[in-house]
């Protein structure tokens, strides 16, 4: 059954996922409302690098998060926890399975009309998820634009109307406090402490009028008697109107738009207070997501630390106590270890996780990111969307002696981070790291140093040239060794041919009389492939059809070897004859931006050798367009991070294998005289 106390607030534990662009502050806000709260007796300053969250060395380094930072905290008798997720797109999916069972998102964003578009990404995923949020303007004392300027450029990328809470009080160009909407009340911001009241001022009396009035007609849209009161001129009272404010965040109908300066502390126990009347609880999450009976759900793994593997887990639909038996979602059994809770990187032990708690479960082996663990029917999975993995890295141990190593490390690290991959490309013998983007690598790679003290050497991955041939050829192969004894005999006659692009390989046979025994054709089969292995250029074949037409064999000193042995040369011979030409991998791109940057990421697109195949309007996307490109696979090093600068970081693309395209000129020899210059 739902908790609920007096007012139909919520007993149990309420999740606020933080979420925006990188650079929104996010992680400052989280400090300044645990400062708020009293959880902390001083406000830590990311900066300074005093702050409980953005604790590990790469993210001090960076300056920004690279993790999900988790904490709790208590507001005037309210349980709350934390998830404050990574801005930047190469670090954002570590936190989304943690999003997706938040209550309630406030999204922080920068006051700068300008940057309005950063916050399209977010604001798009909780609509798409049903996820109640709220939007927090951030560094409003730095504001120096109109924030209605601010809202109409957010509300084409919100499905639900945006509800302006406040306006600014003005001395100068500077914000000093606000006036709440709702209250019908003025503040004045005490930089660390709570706003101090003051009389509305005379001059906003009319802005405050007409605020107030567009608000009250925002909630009427879906409350009948509320509109009913407005067209009597009745002024309701304020119980209907928060009632109201908490239906809209609760149903999805409305964001409300409050406004303050976490660096500063200022306006942030108003939203407190806003959370506290009007975030829905843990059973509102559990309807969504069709939790009926108690359960955990596990939304990150994480290692290290003194207490080892962990599964960060949120407790839906009831309490759950340690060393309860548990069944899984990905058909996994077992007991539930030690439980803790979690604030920043440091873990205190409890002894059950109460309705809506944010817990870690030690000894979790066999659990996995996404789980759902209980002892009743679970949930169906939490689907995401994750980032494309559009950067690799060839690595390898700087030390051969770390192979075992660093295998268990990167074992580790892909456990914790599902937007890494690892994958041994069979042509080149590489072992390739994938990520999101260069700086999510350049991270991964420090990490692996730090935690595991394990060095990588690391480069660009090979690109996987091929080539094929223009004409066709007839060729005599022979294999013929006398030592003592038996002796070696192989004698083939193929016939090698170009093939349409991307048709493969093909052979055949056309042996008449016994020429070569029925036994021993496979082999020359597979000595034809030894050759196009390595062609003339230096790169494996591929588009040739090869027919083995004749040949003769000697009955005491031919055998399957010596066979396979004149089937290579025959067909190394036929390639050197038959007009080798290099081919090139094109991949197929779509491309999403906002429509602002479409014409500089078509230039990026059209410098890199690119043929565009169209453009238009990004489905549900106001102000977004989707563009279809075909761009050689040499030319996609260092494109996300030129289209993350063209579009204010926002563009992203998604990449897959289209076909092969013949390269000649200069720079075919270009590849050819590196490939030969490369160590073997």
């Amino acid at each position: 059954m739902p908790n609920s106390a007096k007012g139909g607030e919520s007993t149990g534990t309420r999740v606020i996922a933080l979420v925006g662009p990188a650079g929104a502050g996010k992680t400052s806000l989280a400090e300044a409302m645990l400062f708020a709260s009293g959880t902390t007796d001083r406000q830590g300053s990311v900066g300074a690098g005093t702050s409980i969250g953005d604790s590990s060395a790469e993210a001090r380094s960076r300056g920004g998060s690279t993790e999900t930072n988790l904490y709790n905290f208590t507001y005037l008798g309210g349980k709350f926890a934390i998830i404050d997720a990574p801005g930047s797109i190469g670090f954002s999916a570590d936190a989304a399975r943690g999003i997706a069972a938040a209550d309630v998102a406030i999204v922080v964003v920068d006051p700068d009309p300008s940057r309005a578009a950063l916050a399209a990404p977010a604001l798009r995923m909780l609509d798409e998820q049903g996820i109640p949020h709220i939007l927090f303007v951030n560094r409003i004392d730095q504001a120096h634009g109109r924030i209605r300027d601010l809202l109409t450029a957010l509300q084409p990328m919100s499905v639900s109307p945006l509800i302006a809470r406040q306006i600014p009080i003005r001395e100068g160009d500077k914000v000093t406090g606000f006036v709440d909407v709702a209250l019908e009340r003025a503040f004045h911001y005490v930089p660390g402490k709570p706003s101090e009241q003051i009389a509305l001022p005379d001059d906003l009396a009319e802005r405050e009028a007409e605020a107030r009035t567009h608000l009250l007609e925002q909630l009427a849209d879906h409350d009948d008697a509320l509109l009913e009161q407005l067209l009597m001129d009745e002024v309701p009272e304020p119980g209907t109107i928060f009632a109201d404010l908490k239906r809209e965040t609760g149903d999805n109908l409305g964001v409300s738009v409050l406004f303050g300066s976490a660096e500063n502390g200022c306006g942030v126990r108003r939203l407190l207070k806003a959370l506290r009347h009007e975030a829905p609880g843990p059973e509102s999450t559990a309807n969504r997501l069709g939790v009926e009976s108690p359960a955990l759900y596990a939304f990150k793994i994480s290692h290290g630390g003194s207490v080892g593997r962990l599964a960060m887990t949120r407790a839906l639909g009831g309490a759950i106590h340690e060393s309860s038996d548990f069944n899984s979602s990905s058909d996994h059994s077992g007991r539930l270890g030690a439980l803790f809770s979690v604030q920043g990187d440091k873990t205190a032990k409890v002894s059950e996780a109460q309705d809506g708690d944010i817990v870690a479960v030690a000894k979790a082996d066999g659990v996995r990111a996404g789980d759902w663990l209980g002892s009743a029917a679970l949930p169906q999975p939490i689907e995401l969307s994750l980032p494309s993995r559009n950067c690799a890295l060839a690595i390898e141990p700087a030390d051969r002696k770390d192979d075992v190593r660093l295998s268990g490390a990167l074992a580790r690290i892909l456990e914790e981070d599902p937007s890494l991959s690892l994958e041994q490309d069979e042509s080149s013998h590489e072992m390739r790291l994938r990520g999101v983007n260069d700086e999510h690598l350049k991270t991964t790679l420090a990490k692996l140093k730090r935690r595991y003290g394990v060095e990588v050497k690391h480069h660009a991955p090979s690109i996987g040239y091929r080539e094929s041939i223009r004409k066709p050829v007839t060729m005599k192969g022979r294999h013929k060794k006398q030592s003592g004894g038996h002796g070696q005999f192989g004698d083939v006659i193929i016939e090698v041919r170009p093939l349409g692009r991307g048709d493969g390989f093909n052979f055949d046979e056309k042996i008449h009389g016994g020429a070569i025994p029925k036994q021993w054709i496979p082999a020359v089969e597979q000595g034809v492939r030894d050759a196009m292995g390595k062609g003339p250029l230096g790169f494996p074949v591929v588009d040739v059809a090869v027919t083995l037409i004749d040949g003769s064999y000697h009955s005491v000193d031919s055998s399957e070897l010596a066979f396979r042995l004149a089937g290579r040369i025959a067909m190394q011979e036929a390639l050197a004859q038959a007009a080798a030409h290099l081919l090139e991998p094109v991949q197929k791109l779509v491309l999403v931006t906002p429509a602002a940057s479409s014409s500089r990421v078509s230039s990026a697109v059209a410098s890199r050798r690119g043929q565009m195949l169209g453009m238009g309007p990004r489905d549900g996307w106001t102000g977004w367009d989707r563009i279809e490109a075909l761009i050689p696979e040499s030319e996609l090093d260092g494109l996300e991070a030129e289209l993350r600068s063209l579009s204010q970081g926002l563009a992203s693309y998604e990449a897959e294998f289209d076909h092969l395209a013949e390269l000649n000129g200069h720079l075919a020899e270009k590849v050819m005289k590196q490939h030969v210059a490369e160590p073997a």
